[in-house]
């Protein structure tokens, strides 16, 4: 195992997978704050990415736009917010999945073209950005960023003089990948899902104006109502005339992201009909009939693992109780500790409730183990507060492959589960005993009626994936 798995912060976000991006778009009909509808927005998919935000707003005649690294509240002023005055608009939070972290890189992007001011914003990853990229510049044409959401963009660039849907149908065409994009024109505001709906995206309505968001909480943050979950292999245009929908893809099938359901999405939303909350508390209870130990209380590692672990004590009988308490003021980043500060395994993040867990024999459940760095130091914590037995239960399958459609994913070689048989996990992270939830029991919890993408844990992809470089 990685010899600097003793020497880091206890924080269980540095064993997940990253989150992606998020995507907001509006329309109104009327005169309405978009700006501020979209900056609200924003804040509640903030979750999907904490690098850098963007609002991009139309008012007929132009396209204007704001962005800033860091999260929303220190990306915008309400002057920046007063200053973005329209009918319609569009917002991104990002999360660096490809291209580094600088302002350049921030979106939405914002093109001139035949057309008039094309502005875009995209969650996921392509999976042939890279060839697509070469033929462009071999073309002639310079590239600003180093995202290949640039690519899309200027495919649509390039076509434009077809009108604004033609060039975007042609421009999804050419991509292989995942895709949930929201893009701005002078007076039309259009969503676009991938063919295998692997990046969610719902429509919502309010008053007199249309949403696109990446999660139905948003649509919750700004009072509107959620209508329906745009399909895979979907395009809708939204102008002055209503809302029109077009498939571009006939042979679609929704492989939803099986991580959404696990970690990612905000427990309040719903994703392809779907509740995450509950299907999330349905995956604990079914990880108790899968893995029923005989212990005294429950505990979570917060926040990701409390409705699974609330659906384990509901089927056990079990006590739920606090397990840790969380010091909600650190921010994303800190000041990196000594050596000598780290040796003494200060919880910066995440301190055991010792009232509740001494002298017990204590079921600790998590939504999911990525490299298993921290997991080690969840246990030994609890054991230092006086913990009888400590059982690490998982609500979800075990990690085996890398994700290439829009997550943060460490290659392969970093993966615990794909490098450790279950037994050697259990004494890496140094439990009394390990289980994780089957693929079969996961399926359980989820829609019967649509598929979904578990690539990260079979190795079978939607799509045909890039070959890795690095084992």
């Amino acid at each position: 195992m990685n010899p600097k798995l003793d020497n880091i912060i206890m924080d269980p976000s540095n064993d997940k997978f990253k989150d992606e991006c998020g995507v907001f778009g509006v329309y109104s009909n009327r005169e309405m704050d978009v700006a501020s509808m979209t900056y609200y927005g924003l804040y509640a998919l903030q979750h999907r990415g904490q690098e850098s935000a963007g609002i991009a707003v139309a008012n007929g005649e132009e396209v204007n736009i704001k962005k800033g690294m860091g999260l929303i509240t220190e990306a915008f002023s309400q002057e920046d917010i007063n200053s973005l005055k329209g009918f319609a608009a569009i917002g991104h939070v990002r999360y660096s999945t490809s291209g580094d972290t600088r302002i350049e890189n921030a979106q939405p992007l914002l093109s001139q073209t035949k057309l008039g001011p094309i502005a875009m914003a995209h969650n996921g990853t392509l999976v042939n950005a890279d060839v697509i990229k070469e033929l462009l510049e071999d073309g002639g044409h310079v590239f600003h960023t180093s995202i290949d959401s640039e690519v899309i963009a200027n495919l649509i660039a390039r076509g434009a003089k077809k009108g604004i849907e033609r060039a975007v149908l042609d421009a999804i065409q050419a991509v292989r990948g995942s895709f949930a994009m929201v893009i701005l024109t002078e007076n039309k505001l259009i969503g676009v899902r991938d063919p295998h709906g692997i990046r969610p995206l719902s429509s919502g309505k309010i008053e007199e104006g249309y949403i696109l968001t990446s999660e139905s909480c948003a649509l919750d943050a700004i009072g509107a109502e959620l209508v329906r979950d745009i399909d895979p292999g979907e395009i809708v245009v939204i102008d002055e005339n209503g809302i029109k929908s077009y498939r571009y893809s006939e042979n679609t099938q929704c492989q939803t992201c099986a991580f959404e359901y696990i970690y990612f999405a905000r427990p309040d939303s719903i994703i392809d009909g779907l509740d995450v909350h509950e299907s999330r508390v349905r995956a604990g209870e079914q990880l108790y009939r899968e893995n029923q130990i005989d212990a005294d209380v429950v505990v979570a590692v917060p926040d990701s693992g409390i409705p699974a672990a609330i659906g384990y004590a509901k089927a056990s009988g079990i006590p739920y109780d606090t397990g840790f308490v969380k010091n909600r003021y650190v921010g994303r980043t800190f000041i990196t500790p000594s050596q000598e500060v780290r040796e003494r395994a200060v919880a910066v993040k995440l301190n055991p409730l010792k009232v509740n867990v001494k002298d017990r024999r204590v079921i600790l459940i998590d939504d999911s183990i990525v490299r298993g760095t921290t997991s080690k130091h969840l246990v030994d914590s609890l054991r230092r507060a006086g913990a009888k037995e400590v059982h690490f239960l998982v609500a979800s399958p075990v990690v085996q492959y890398p994700c290439y459609f829009g997550i943060d994913t460490p290659y392969r070689k970093e993966l615990i589960g794909a490098n450790h048989s279950l037994e050697e996990i259990r004494e890496i992270i140094g439990c009394d005993s390990l289980g994780y939830l089957s693929m079969e029991g996961m399926y359980k919890c989820f829609n019967a009626n649509q598929g979904y993408c578990v690539g990260c844990f079979n190795g079978v992809y939607p799509v045909a994936t890039p070959i890795e470089t690095e084992r």
